[in-house]
């Protein structure tokens, strides 16, 4: 059995956009689901996507989204072991920059452009991408 090789991070904005079928992100879910990446999570995220996806949908599909990302072979669980707390327009991002970081993610997957300050250091190294980039990043 093969396992996939690239891990990435998925901010909430994102993971939020894959439910739906009609929209372009959901190419993200039918990858995850094809075991085309590992998505990494950590406590905090997962606390996050639980608050969010209630928000956004219901409880019933927070409860379900996170049913697959605890039971899926394909989720690495992971904590940070260091908060570089970089993000200052928005400090609720660093926790998906810092798990990125500490778990060497591949890249971190959002539409939020707190994340554009990762464009402008050297150190440390964070491949961001929009998900207009996922396809060509996990395809190609």
């Amino acid at each position: 059995m093969s396992f996939p090789k690239l891990k990435l991070v998925i901010d909430t904005n994102v993971l939020i956009t894959t439910i739906n079928r009609s929209n372009p992100e959901f190419i993200i879910y039918q990858a995850f689901e094809e075991k085309k990446f590992n998505w990494v999570v950590s406590t905090e995220v997962l606390s996050e996507y639980a608050e969010k996806l209630t928000n956004f949908y219901s409880e019933k599909t927070a409860n379900f989204v996170l049913g697959i990302l605890c039971s899926a072979t394909n989720v690495i669980f992971a904590e940070p072991h260091y908060r570089w707390g970089l993000i200052k327009k928005d400090p609720d991002d660093n926790k998906f920059a810092d798990l990125a970081l500490s778990a060497s993610a591949d890249a971190l997957i959002t539409f939020d452009k707190h994340f554009d300050i990762f464009k402008e250091l050297t150190f440390p190294p964070l491949n961001v991408l929009h998900p207009k980039k996922f396809k060509s990043f996990v395809y190609d």
